[in-house]
């Protein structure tokens, strides 16, 4: 049965890339088969709906052995949230290679896109560290939704093996203190000529005094 699910979902990655899309009855055409289309459709809705076709046993070691390739230089992951259809979102990470974002590991729940909680994060981050070789030095890119400081914890205590770093975005109206004197971001940027750019470290930033981080 795992030899026949994992023909069908290759059959399934060819008719994606040659149709150049993700809906079933298009990747039905551009698969070469002696079927006609509407019994590939009812195959692959088939092996789709499978309770026991999971990502732990049919994506992960894929992803786990493209990591382990691209891991000979640094890995650069971002973190992202997108609209996946069905009335709901995907909080997705993607390992950044020659300009394209390939995701290895994400999670789906249902809305709008939009924020999502802070604790969605930090799992998703749980579930991809693992996924990376031991020693691979990581960069985590993100926007400003992916500012939170528990989930900056949590990628610290893996930055404290000397292997995991991050970069995200921040609210400019973010408080942040520099050798214990409080300032407002966006009031430190109107004292800086444009195009100006200032690391400041070790900066603690928000009310919890979270840190030490460099704010550029």
């Amino acid at each position: 049965n795992r030899a026949r699910h994992l023909t069908t979902l290759a059959a399934m990655i060819s008719g994606m890339v040659a149709s150049q899309s993700s809906q079933l009855p298009r990747i039905a055409t551009k698969v070469p088969s002696g079927t006609k289309p509407e019994s590939r459709v009812k195959r692959f809705t088939r092996w789709v709906d499978n309770a026991y076709v999971t990502e732990t046993l049919y994506f992960l070691p894929y992803a786990q052995l493209l990591l382990v390739g691209l891991g000979l230089e640094t890995l650069v992951l971002a973190i992202d949230g997108s609209t996946v259809g069905r009335g709901c979102v995907a909080l997705m990470v993607s390992v950044i290679y020659k300009g394209r974002a390939l995701p290895i590991a994400w999670l789906v729940r249902e809305g709008k896109k939009g924020h999502f909680p802070e604790q969605m994060h930090i799992d998703l981050i749980r579930q991809v560290q693992p996924l990376v070789p031991p020693g691979v030095e990581v960069v985590l890119v993100g926007d400003g939704e992916f500012d939170g400081i528990n989930l900056q914890r949590t990628l610290h205590g893996k930055a404290q093996e000397g292997d995991w770093f991050y970069v995200c975005r921040t609210a400019l109206n973010t408080t942040a203190s520099l050798d214990g004197q409080d300032f407002r971001l966006d009031v430190m940027g109107t004292l800086m000529k444009p195009g100006t750019w200032v690391a400041l470290e070790p900066v603690y930033v928000t009310s919890e005094a979270y840190g030490p981080v460099t704010t550029i």
